[in-house]
């Protein structure tokens, strides 16, 4: 299982920082997706993911950036620590993945992606 996630980390950690930024974000889009399901596990899997991607991520960026990342991280461990009663109720469901929506602009903003395209 380690090796599977160092092998994971180092492709990861291969791709330059707009690219991490782009999937960083894109997670958080899915999570935003997946809180409107009934896939809690769905949730769970990607939520670990981005926290990962976020650790693999915060120290190859501006100082600014990375604290927004990593206030990011440290909400979704919150979230995963009383995920049974979030996931519950349907109102903290909504803002869990109207919280996820605003973070993946954000990132994606960050990431750089956006004016790349133009």
């Amino acid at each position: 299982m380690n090796q599977k996630l160092d092998e994971k980390q180092a492709r990861f950690q291969s791709e330059n920082t707009s690219n991490r930024l782009g999937h960083i974000a894109s997670n958080l889009a899915r999570l935003r997706t997946f809180c409107t399901t009934a896939y809690p596990e769905a949730v769970e899997s990607v939520a670990d993911e981005t926290m990962s991607f976020i650790e693999w991520t915060a120290a190859d960026i501006k100082p600014e950036y990375a604290e927004e990342l990593v206030n990011i991280q440290v909400q979704l461990a919150r979230w995963k620590l009383k995920f049974d009663s979030l996931w519950s109720d349907e109102s903290k469901r909504r803002n869990m993945s109207e919280q996820a929506s605003v973070w993946s602009e954000r990132v994606l903003g960050i990431s750089g992606l956006l004016s790349e395209s133009i």
